[in-house]
């Protein structure tokens, strides 16, 4: 996935290796972590694969920048396009969501709403099952911790839920107004 990351940020333009990193670490970096070790590796891959050009500065610190090409830009946007992803590969992918073309946008918006439903459903059976388990035992509190778990699966999925209707509804999310 890192070269994904990578390419999407060189959609910004031109970066070096420490630029790429700094602008992760700031960003989704917050939910994906890349190190120094990985990412040179794999802007040598892409280069090798064609995807980013590589041009040596001639300066004292002779850094290398790297700028997408054609066939990187197309690798990701074909990446960018693909269904259904989950946990921190589908917030990368709503990360670069700004450079999908509206219509698959929104199908996968719906794809990942559709999922968070199904995994709602899912949870609210098992809350119900273990209710019902519990009920039938001496002692419930003792398994307190373990309860707490799938609390925080359905929290955690009703939020996500919420997040996704919100990004198709494009709520105002406090720092960028939605389009009218």
């Amino acid at each position: 996935m890192l070269e994904y990351v990578l390419l999407g940020m060189l959609m910004e333009g031109q970066m070096s290796g420490y630029d790429l990193k700094k602008i992760i670490d700031s960003s989704v970096g917050h939910f994906y972590a890349a190190s120094y070790g990985s990412l040179y590796p794999a802007l040598k891959r892409m280069a090798d694969k064609g995807y980013v050009s590589v041009f040596e500065t001639a300066d004292s610190k002779n850094k290398k920048l790297y700028s997408l090409l054609p066939e990187g830009k197309e690798a990701f946007l074909k990446w960018l396009e693909e269904p259904q992803a989950g946990g921190r590969e589908q917030l990368i992918r709503v990360f670069f969501f700004d450079y999908l073309d509206e219509d698959i946008r929104q199908r996968r918006l719906q794809e990942y709403l559709y999922a968070a439903e199904h995994e709602i459903r899912a949870l609210e059976a098992v809350q119900s099952i273990v209710a019902g388990e519990l009920a039938g035992l001496e002692h419930p509190e003792d398994y307190y911790y373990r309860v707490s778990v799938l609390g925080y699966g359905l929290s955690h999925a009703r939020m996500q839920k919420q997040w996704i209707e919100d990004i198709i509804e494009r709520k105002d999310l406090g720092h960028v107004k939605p389009r009218n």
